[in-house]
C-alpha cells in the first residue's frame, strides 16, 4: 500500500462531486429575476460552488492531506466528503449523497483503469484540477489556493518512479475493487457491463514511450537483436503523440478526468447484483474494525484543518435533488441496502481524557468567518466531533 495515495484519491473524487453538483445546479437553475423562495439561481450555483472549493483546498487542510498516510475505509472518506458538500447553502438529503457518492467513485474508478500507464494518474488529477479552476476564474484567493495545491502535487509526485506510481495505482484498485455501481452514462456509451464491470478497450494509443504492439524481439548475449517476428494484436492501436503536461499549465493529451457532464445529460445509478450479494457477505461477517480508532484520528486531524465559512444571515439551507424527482429519491432511499448507505460516522468525544484534550485542540483550530466566538459551554453541549462542526 502506497502512503501517497490519499492526496490523489481525495482530490480526484472531490474533482467528480464538483462536477456532478455543478451540472445539478445547472438543470435546476431559475433566472435571478423569476426565482421564488428555495429555488436555484445562477448566483447561489456559483455560491455553492464557490464555498465548497474553498473549503476543499484550504491551507490546513491541504497539509494534513498530503502528510504520508495509509488510506482508510470508504465510511472514513465519505463521512468528509458529506461534510464538504454541506460547507455552503446546499443541502443533500441521504439518498441524494448516496447517489452523488456513487458516481463519484465509479467515474474515478474508471478513469483509473484506463490510465495507460500508472504515472498517468497525475494527468487525471491535473485534469480535474484545470476543470476546477474554470468554476473559480473570478475569485482570485480561491484560485491561488488551487494554484498552490497544484505546485505541491508537482514537487511530491514530480519525481516519483515508474514503480511508486504502480504502487499507488494498485492501491486505488484495492480501494476500489468491491464497487460495482450502475451508471447510466457508462451503459449508454457501452463502457459498462449490466453487472457493474467495466469494459476495457483494445484499441487508441498505445502508452507514452512504448511501441504499437505486433511485434516480438529476440537479443543475444551482448545485446544485439538476432530474431525478430510479428504477430496479429487483435487490436486497434496507434502510437501516442506526445507526452500530456506535467506542468502548472499546457495540454493534458490525456482526456481521463475532463468533465463527462458537460453535454446536459441525466445521469442514475443502480446497484448490480453484485454489490446487491456483497452488501449482504458484509452483514453477515461483521467484525471488529482494528483500524476504526486510528480512522477516528484520521478524521479528526483532517476535519481539524477544515475551515468551515458560515454566515451570519438566518437564511435557510437550499436543498438539492440529485434525482429527477422527489418520488424516485424517496424510492432509491428505501430500497438501497443498508450496508451501501455511508451514515455519517460519530466521532464520540466522551471516551477519555486524552481523546477530549485532543477534540478541544481540533475545534479551537477552527476559524469561523462572521461568526462569534465558540465558548467553552457552548463546545461541550455535543457528544461527537462532527455534531460540534454542524453547530458552527
Amino acid at each position: 500500500m502506497s502512503v501517497r495515495t490519499l492526496p490523489l484519491l481525495f482530490l480526484n473524487l472531490g474533482g467528480e462531486m464538483l462536477y456532478v453538483l455543478d451540472q445539478r445546479l445547472r438543470a435546476q437553475n431559475i433566472p435571478g429575476d423569476k426565482a421564488r423562495k428555495n429555488e436555484w439561481t445562477e448566483v447561489d450555483r456559483k455560491r455553492v460552488l464557490n464555498d465548497i472549493i474553498s473549503t476543499m483546498f484550504n491551507r490546513k487542510f491541504m497539509e494534513e492531506l498530503f502528510k504520508p498516510q495509509e488510506l482508510y475505509s470508504k465510511k472514513a472518506l465519505r463521512t468528509v466528503y458529506n461534510h464538504l458538500a454541506h460547507a455552503s447553502i446546499m443541502r443533500l438529503n441521504q439518498a441524494s449523497m448516496d447517489k452523488l457518492y456513487d458516481l463519484m467513485t465509479m467515474a474515478f474508478k474508471y478513469q483509473v483503469l484506463l490510465c495507460p500507464r500508472p504515472k498517468d494518474v497525475l494527468l487525471v488529477t491535473f485534469n480535474h484540477l484545470d476543470a476546477i479552476k474554470g468554476f473559480i476564474q473570478d475569485s482570485p484567493t480561491i484560485l491561488h489556493q488551487v494554484d498552490e495545491t497544484f505546485r505541491q502535487l508537482i514537487e511530491i509526485y514530480g519525481s516519483l518512479s515508474a514503480g511508486e506510481f504502480q504502487l499507488i495505482r494498485q492501491t486505488l484498485l484495492i480501494f476500489f475493487q468491491d464497487l460495482h455501481i450502475r451508471v447510466s452514462t457508462f451503459l449508454k456509451d457501452k463502457v459498462q457491463n449490466s453487472n457493474g464491470r467495466f469494459v476495457l478497450p483494445v484499441s487508441g494509443p498505445v502508452p507514452w514511450g512504448t511501441e504499437v504492439p505486433g511485434v516480438i524481439r529476440m537479443f543475444n548475449d551482448k545485446g544485439e537483436e538476432v530474431k525478430k517476428i510479428e504477430f496479429k494484436h487483435g487490436g486497434d492501436y496507434v502510437a501516442a503523440q506526445k507526452e500530456g503536461s506535467f506542468q502548472l499549465y499546457g495540454s493534458r493529451v490525456l482526456k481521463l478526468g475532463t468533465n463527462m457532464y458537460s453535454v446536459n445529460r441525466p445521469v442514475e445509478t443502480h446497484l448490480s447484483a453484485e454489490s446487491k450479494n456483497l452488501a449482504s457477505r458484509t452483514q453477515e461477517n461483521i467484525a471488529p474494525n482494528p483500524l476504526a480508532k486510528e480512522e477516528l484520528n484520521f478524521l479528526a486531524r483532517l476535519m481539524g484543518g477544515m475551515e468551515i465559512k458560515k454566515t451570519s444571515s438566518p437564511e435557510p439551507g437550499f436543498r438539492l435533488n440529485l434525482f429527477t424527482t422527489d418520488e424516485e429519491e424517496e424510492h432509491a432511499a428505501l430500497s438501497r441496502p443498508e450496508e451501501l448507505s455511508y451514515e455519517v460516522i460519530n466521532i464520540q468525544a466522551t471516551q477519555d481524557q486524552q481523546r477530549n484534550e485532543e477534540l478541544a485542540r481540533i475545534m479551537g483550530e477552527f476559524e469561523i468567518t462572521e461568526q462569534p466566538e465558540i465558548t467553552e459551554q457552548s463546545a461541550s453541549k455535543g457528544d461527537d466531533l462532527l455534531a460540534m462542526m454542524d453547530r458552527l
